[in-house]
């Protein structure tokens, strides 16, 4: 038996949605390998799979792909340790398999597809301006009108996507995405480990400050707070803890 809803709203033509993580990278900050956040794939797919909706992992670049260790439940920092949906998700073998050998983004058929979702992690931060077929994947999806979303530190991919004529995506429009206290907690927490001095950052910028930047009204709800915001078909999720919020805004979104 599927576990999937047995009833969704129209079997005959399920809604797709294509979910694209980030590849693996060595962060420039810290010189820690870096990657894509387990739940920021595995809480969207549960939503989307539980509404019957297919759902496809892409990755930047195509291949194998790896989690941030922290967003594993079991590393030992326990930082994820009560996230059920990633445990249950790295431990089925079929699922685990998803991300083993992606295809790249660029082979992602806009016309079959319903929505994109780009997740998050520390990867993106240091991979997406040169994921350009990942920016031009999702600008192709927001203007045909459909579903355009961005999660956590994947929102990055808005301080690079233009539209056709030339304006940044973003411009004008409501949006979240990793806020700047949750930097400052994610940086005071390394400094008071002795990983990183004091005058090193994480990030090697701030999704809030770049937002702004291009002229985006960036808001968000408040340290570790699940929230996710639609203006229009551009879709965004703040952190880490927003896979579930997010996905039901894309839902939402869709019509079901």
């Amino acid at each position: 038996m599927s576990h999937k809803n047995l009833n969704p709203v129209n079997p005959a033509k399920p809604k797709r949605v294509a979910i694209v993580i980030a590849n693996p990278a060595i962060s420039t900050t810290t010189g820690w390998p870096v990657g894509f956040w387990w739940s920021e794939l595995t809480h969207p797919y549960f939503k989307f799979s539980e509404k019957g909706y297919e759902v496809e992992i892409f990755s930047y670049f195509g291949g194998k792909c790896e989690g941030d260790a922290m967003s594993n439940p079991d590393d030992v920092t326990r930082w994820q340790a009560e996230d059920l949906i990633s445990r249950g998700f790295i431990g089925d073998p079929a699922l685990k398999a998803l991300v083993e050998n992606t295809r790249p983004a660029s082979e992602i058929e806009v016309d079959k597809f319903d929505a994109i979702v780009i997740a998050g992690g520390q990867s993106p931060m240091f991979t997406m301006e040169k994921a350009v077929e990942v920016q031009k994947k999702f600008v192709e999806f927001y203007e045909a009108g459909k579903i355009a979303c961005a999660l956590c530190h994947g929102v990055a991919i808005l301080k690079y996507a233009k539209l056709s004529n030339g304006q940044f995506l973003a411009k004008g429009k409501t949006v979240t995405g990793f806020a700047n206290i949750e930097e400052d907690f994610a940086d005071e927490a390394v400094w008071s480990m002795g990983l990183l001095p004091k005058d090193k950052h994480v990030m090697p910028w701030r999704i809030e400050d770049a937002l702004r930047e291009i002229g985006a009204n960036y808001i968000q709800a408040g340290l570790w707070k699940g929230f996710a915001i639609r203006d229009g078909n551009l879709v965004t999720g703040q952190q880490n803890f927003s896979g579930s919020e997010t996905a039901e805004v894309v839902i939402q979104a869709l019509g079901e």
